[in-house]
């Protein structure tokens, strides 16, 4: 269960990283309502992805309502005026297609992958989401008991399940990333319909939102399609939220100790970092690619293959929109302590910020965040996820084709300087997670 959770960590952090191999042309264009729209042709084979991307996350809430934006995920399944309730999914699985959503920190995106003669569908099914969604009192009780279900599973129930929910309420005191984007079954459970109504029609709207098309399309027939379906949707009239929370400064390094349902110790490490597009940023990311980029890696190497300390030790920023982290997590060894873990990696961590990085370290990282990015925009799905993410948080979405020149400026000096700057003791939150079988008293 360890290596299951390092895996879907894994796999959580780089869903927001996509760059520019190969070139992707895109026409880009905005409705009257606020509605940007984004549409890649690839006629390569008769299939088309579309994404909306809602600029709302759980940093959007309010303290005593979290978890509303992904609770939204979840309500906006359940139908609207014209669609019954739960025949989302019968429309796109019966046109031989797939859907899904995500809810992040900072966006909640929604997707299919149809056919391309189904772009109609897909479209129409997107355009009830956001005009005619169905928000009356069965979908919200349904679907309380459907988010309270996946917290148990997801976090409670599963082995280093609290991982992150326990680093971000340590990391954060003051800005809105000290809960997870799950939030808190409590205050679902408070909230009436009233205000499930004001969270949809404040967030979910055009102007707060923007919709990719990629795939086997015609450019002008897709245009047509999107006016059609998009462009009588009113532009919402309420403010959106935005934080402004400056987030001071962690003041010291943070100890704790969880007893969880494990049978292996683990060391998670959280350093905080400047935002996602900072020069810093994308120097912590060559950082994790030397450090834990494969088992030819620092930390593997040392601590998982020579020392035999630990089974699994990862590093990676994560791609947030305001100020984030930086985690180390590991996973001790049968019959090894978190303390010599600990100080494992904080020898590791050590000699990175104050050894020369070698010429042959820096270009196999760059040949590797390559070949990550080219693969993560290979497929019609990936490109469209990455053009919207773009646009929401950079206001460039052409930087699917130029995110890695900002890469290729990252010299040697700036990594460890970005090491030097942020991965210090007194920046740090440090958990060690026990069996509780340890837990005394």
């Amino acid at each position: 269960m360890g290596r299951l959770f390092f895996v879907m960590l894994l796999t959580f952090l780089t869903t927001e990283a996509f760059s520019q191999l190969p070139k992707i042309n895109f026409v880009e264009f905005e409705l009257e309502n606020g509605l940007k729209v984004f549409l890649h042709q690839d006629n390569s084979v008769p299939v088309v992805a579309i994404t909306v991307a809602y600029h709302v996350g759980s940093k959007n809430e309010k303290p005593d309502r979290t978890g509303f934006a992904h609770f939204f995920e979840h309500l906006m399944f359940e139908g609207s005026e014209n669609i019954k309730r739960g025949e989302y999914f019968k429309y796109v699985q019966n046109a031989g297609g797939q859907l899904n959503a995500f809810t992040s920190f900072d966006k909640t995106v929604y997707y299919e992958v149809l056919p391309s003669n189904q772009l109609e569908l897909g479209l129409w099914l997107e355009s009830e989401r956001m005009l005619h969604l169905k928000i009356d009192s069965v979908g919200v009780e349904t679907q309380r008991g459907v988010v309270k279900e996946e917290r148990k599973q997801s976090y409670e129930n599963r082995p280093y399940g609290s991982v992150m929910e326990e680093i971000f309420k340590r990391a954060y005191k003051e800005h809105p990333y000290r809960w997870v984007p799950i939030g808190s079954a409590q205050y679902i459970d408070q909230a009436k319909l009233e205000e499930f109504i004001e969270f949809h029609n404040t967030f979910y709207v055009p102007n707060n939102a923007a919709l990719c098309i990629s795939g086997d399309i015609n450019i002008d027939e897709a245009k047509e399609l999107v006016k059609k379906y998009f462009g009588d949707i009113p532009r919402g009239k309420k403010e959106i939220y935005r934080p402004k929370i400056v987030e001071p400064p962690l003041g010291g390094e943070v100890r704790d100790v969880v007893y969880d349902n494990i049978q292996l110790p683990a060391v998670i490490i959280a350093y905080r970092i400047p935002a996602q597009g900072t020069p810093e940023y994308y120097a912590l990311n060559v950082a994790s690619t030397i450090l834990s980029g494969g088992e030819s890696s620092r930390l593997y190497k040392e601590i998982v293959d020579r020392k035999k300390i630990a089974l699994q030790v990862g590093a990676f920023p994560f791609s947030l929109e305001d100020p984030g982290i930086y985690m180390v997590f590991s996973i001790a060894s049968m019959g090894k302590t978190p303390e010599e873990l600990e100080n494992a990696i904080d020898e590791e961590i050590e000699k990175f910020k104050n050894e020369p990085i070698s010429d042959k370290e820096l270009e196999k990282a760059m040949n590797q965040i390559e070949k990550d990015f080219a693969e993560q925009t290979s497929s019609n799905l990936s490109k469209a996820m990455a053009l919207t993410n773009y646009y929401l948080f950079f206001g460039d979405a052409n930087l699917i084709n130029t995110e890695f020149e900002r890469y290729k400026k990252i010299t040697k000096e700036d990594v460890q300087k970005a090491a030097k700057n942020f991965l210090n003791k007194d920046n740090r939150v440090i958990l060690y997670y026990l069996p509780k079988a340890k837990k005394q008293g």
